[in-house]
């Protein structure tokens, strides 16, 4: 009737990966309150009440309850559905009564809530909502009387709903669905997607810009976002220097063409040269370097926030997580922008998302070009990423280990890995910290992602070395922090 007519507290707070709920709540107490709905026993719960053995859920069902209901806000992970359907099997044999588990759809900055709401009951999947969508869904239980007399004080949710669900007239019971659960490419996909679209449109924005170099990644960020928002939204900016190859300009002209988005060639020669030209008296006697490769990262970062500030677009950076794991970037550069759309994604999953979406269209969206030739910055002239770091094939692998397994260099070379990448990959990942620190918020996909997830400090002379012999130890070495490619 309007009124509010209990309350419930949640009582187990997590304070694991994303979760800081210890530094801001208070716990509630153990009492566990009973709703009566339609002459049943109702507990509430919240969240990581369910996920604890002996918790909240089963007290309740000790109590007298009739059913649980439980409200998540779950961050999406790979793999997490199958996570929670486990652990609700256990709950619901232990508790001997039906839990309505109901999540949260949509992005939080880094986080993505992927839905997937269901009821489970005596380890029986009886319902599941379709994931990465809002939905309504109904579910008829037979929960009957409770074989336990209520030991916690009931409330009435009212007089008047109760006499109103007694006389309402019967209906078939509703038959429940169980939506199928998207796994592998497709889960990222969909939690990419959701994430992007949300992070644009809930911060006030309507479309998005990008700098397309005929590369992989920036063609993923590219076709996401086209998915995410419609492609009348996103817009892309071809900055070709002097050291781009005239296919990446092919490749990238005809999957703006594809994609059917809005595309403008924006050449940076003039303005190379003129920084250049600036900086000449400076750099007298001085051999070129990084510094004049990165420069050109960097006026495409200017031209892309020019465009950015003009109409109103937000800019979307194209780093992955191979990349941001080990600095294999341009601070205020390639990295300059609002959000990092696959800054959790490796990069031999860009190649494979790539794929996966071509298949799904008539015609490939994504050039076979773009997903066969060698990746490269194109900052100098005959570049590619493998003169800077080993085959993603070895990378991806040790980067996994390394941080989202959180081993150690003795652990990592022990599982296989060679000894001396392992000290030099180790020590990229760790010099990096300082630009991660900088770089956009980027989309939660696995279960150790940089930000949230991996805090470590930036001033930290600690750095891992191997003995000779190979032995797990480490020591300390001094090294300074690379500041770009």
């Amino acid at each position: 009737g309007g009124e509010v007519v209990g309350s419930y507290r949640k009582q187990c707070l997590p304070n694991y990966a994303v979760f800081d709920e210890k530094r801001y709540f208070e716990a509630g107490s153990d009492a566990q309150p009973l709703f009566r709905i339609a002459g049943t026993h109702l507990a509430l719960t919240v969240c990581e009440d369910v996920w604890v053995a002996g918790g909240p859920a089963e007290a309740a069902a000790r109590h007298g309850a009739s059913a649980v209901l439980n409200i998540n806000a779950s961050p999406f992970r790979s793999g997490k559905q199958a996570v929670r359907e486990e652990t609700l099997r256990i709950r619901t044999r232990a508790a001997g009564i039906p839990i309505a588990y109901v999540n949260q759809v949509g992005g939080q900055d880094e986080l993505v809530f992927d839905g997937g709401s269901m009821v489970m009951h005596q380890g029986e999947l009886l319902a599941r909502s379709p994931r990465f969508v809002e939905c309504i869904s109904v579910v008829d239980l037979d929960l009957g009387d409770s074989d336990v007399a209520p030991q916690a004080a009931v409330t009435p949710v009212s007089e008047a709903r109760e006499r109103g669900s007694r006389s309402a007239d019967v209906r078939a019971p509703v038959e429940p669905a169980v939506a199928m659960s998207p796994e592998g490419p497709e889960e990222l996909w969909d939690a990419l997607c959701l994430g992007t679209a949300d992070y644009v449109r809930k911060n006030g924005f309507s479309d998005v810009v990008l700098g397309l170099s005929g590369g992989v990644d920036s063609a993923l960020v590219a076709a996401i976002a086209t998915d995410a928002l419609g492609a009348a939204h996103v817009h892309v900016v071809l900055m070709p220097s002097r050291y781009s190859s005239g296919h990446s300009v092919a490749d990238a002209e005809q999957l703006a063409l594809n994609l059917g988005i809005d595309q403008r060639t924006i050449a940076i020669e003039d303005g190379h040269q003129a920084f250049l030209d600036m900086l000449a008296p400076s750099f007298e006697d001085t051999e070129p370097d990084l510094t004049e490769e990165n420069l050109q990262s960097r006026i495409r970062g200017v031209l892309l926030m020019a465009l950015s500030n003009k109409f109103a677009w937000l800019v979307l950076t194209t780093g992955n997580k191979s990349e941001t794991a080990v600095g294999y970037s341009t601070l205020y550069g390639d990295s300059a922008g609002g959000l990092a759309v696959i800054k959790d994604l490796p990069k031999l999953d860009v190649y494979e998302l790539c794929r996966w979406r071509n298949e799904r269209t008539d015609s490939p969206w994504i050039p076979k070009d773009i997903l066969v030739k060698a990746p490269s910055a194109e900052l100098r002239p005959g570049q590619t990423d493998e003169q800077s770091l080993p085959a993603y094939e070895v990378l991806d692998p040790l980067i996994q280990d390394y941080v989202d397994g959180d081993m150690t260099a003795g652990q990592l070379v022990e599982a296989g890995h060679d000894p001396d990448f392992v000290v030099r990959i180790v020590r990229l990942v760790d010099l990096a910290e300082f630009k991660r620190r900088q770089s956009p918020p980027g989309i939660r996909l696995s279960e150790k992602a940089f930000g949230r997830d991996r805090r470590l400090p930036i001033t930290n002379g600690y750095r891992p070395t191997l003995h000779p012999e190979g032995g797990g130890s480490a020591q300390n070495s001094k090294s300074s922090p690379t500041t770009d490619r």
